[in-house]
């Protein structure tokens, strides 16, 4: 029998999709049933209690959660979540109930034993309640208390050589695609851009030191299947400088009919007859396409390299050879400022280790954003708010084309004092003499 009544939770579950109710459900019943054969190191009601208190927060319409902060353990200062409940005396099972991000694989590749060890582990030392994964990218481990911290930890460290992911005002859990392991589209080695970056900058995960949590995402292609370009503040997006490479045999198979579309995918909906001109051509970003006799032609100088025509027709088009990388900065989720998307800032950026310009560049963001950034400023905001020349001017970058967003809205043109000849004072005096005039 439930431990608390919960009608309001119990509607969440009637829906046609699967409902995380059900599922807490399920783990409680379970705790339940084996309390006899497992000596759990929380308190076994813990779930039953997380039922009971977000039932008491639909009821009374606010949360009863209390933030708590960054719990530390000993040697890293990030890491866990502390969470604590206003109800202790009524939810004893989560009194304390912290949060732990751990540092996920390369490219989230598990064994199945690797994964039965991290569950045995929390079912034992936490509430059995896992998150794969989190917006960061880590495993997360949901629900524990204090005195169990250092004792994950350490089991962790020592008998999984895994680390834990970053929380706080720090560098964040690097995250990033598959890459070349398994994708064709991979521009670069995403998975050891990110394992070199992670050891490289163990510092900056484990002590917080930032005006913010900072975020690494690494993508191997403009697909962008981490979303590095809407939640990273440094987003590598693999690219390449040559041209689109165009199999004409394989375009005109698309076009009569030989091949499917989007190799296949079309989620059951019957889109008829492939339009060359309709569903590629006409849906260029920039124009840069276009088909003529029974031929498909790129304008490679005006390719944005987005992919859609890639997606629709793989096996006729391919990305090119001259590959590397972007880097984006400032995107991030609307907590303070508003959503905002990665603006680009090294538009190509050869990758090969050990990454040595591509650290120069992180660095230089660093060293200005620690220097100007407000308290709990990422730093999209900070861009937003000096303007994008001032870390044009921090990273030592030459403005290019790419760099404007959208034309000025007024024709003023300011120019710093170096950059005139002769300096203000001239222009002061002219103007002092058209005055008296």
């Amino acid at each position: 029998m439930a431990k608390h009544a919960t009608p309001l939770l119990d509607q969440l579950e009637s829906g046609p999709w699967p409902s995380f109710v059900s599922d807490l459900k399920q783990e409680a019943a379970s705790r339940a049933k084996n309390a006899n054969n497992v000596e759990f190191q929380v308190n076994q009601d813990c779930v039953e209690d997380i039922l009971g208190i977000l039932e008491l927060s639909f009821k009374h319409g606010r949360t009863h959660w209390k933030h708590g902060g960054i719990v530390g353990v000993f040697g890293y200062g990030g890491g866990v979540i502390g969470r604590y409940c206003d109800q202790p005396e009524k939810f004893p099972g989560v009194a304390h109930f912290h949060t732990m991000r751990i540092n996920q694989p390369g490219g989230k590749y598990y064994t199945t034993q690797f994964l039965k060890d991290l569950c045995d582990l929390w079912e034992f030392r936490g509430s059995g309640i896992t998150n794969m994964h989190g917006s960061t990218g880590d495993i997360i481990f949901i629900g524990t208390q204090t005195n169990q911290l250092e004792e994950i930890f350490y089991e962790l460290t020592h008998k999984f050589n895994q680390d834990l992911g970053g929380s706080g005002s720090n560098l964040r859990t690097p995250s990033d695609c598959i890459g070349s392991s398994r994708c064709e589209y991979a521009c670069y080695d995403t998975q050891d851009l990110c394992y070199q970056l992670t050891m490289d900058y163990q510092d900056e995960l484990h002590r917080p030191a930032f005006p913010y949590k900072f975020k690494f995402k690494f993508d191997g292609c403009p697909n962008c299947c981490v979303a590095s370009i809407a939640r990273a503040d440094i987003s590598f997006v693999g690219t390449w400088k040559d041209g689109i490479k165009i199999d004409q045999e394989a375009v005109a198979g698309y076009v009569g009919g030989e091949f499917a579309p989007n190799a296949g995918a079309h989620s059951g909906r019957d889109w008829g007859k492939f339009d060359i001109q309709k569903e590629v051509v006409g849906l260029c970003p920039t124009g840069c396409m276009k088909y003529e006799g029974g031929k498909l032609a790129i304008n490679n100088r005006e390719c944005t390299r987005c992919m859609h025509c890639i997606n629709v027709m793989p096996r006729a088009l391919r990305i090119g050879d001259d590959r590397g990388l972007s880097m984006l900065v400032g995107a991030k989720a609307p907590i303070l400022d508003g959503a905002q998307m990665g603006s680009l800032l090294v538009p190509f950026i050869k990758v090969e280790p050990p990454y040595d310009e591509i650290k120069e560049v992180i660095e230089a963001i660093w060293d200005w954003w620690m220097e100007e950034g407000k308290n709990r400023e990422r730093l999209g905001e900070l861009i937003k708010r000096q303007g994008f020349q001032k870390l044009l001017e921090a990273t030592n970058i030459t403005p290019v084309a790419q760099h404007v967003q959208e034309p000025r809205h007024n024709p003023y043109i300011f120019w710093k004092e170096e950059e005139v000849e002769g300096g203000w004072d001239r222009d002061i005096n002219e103007f002092r003499k058209d005055h008296q005039r």
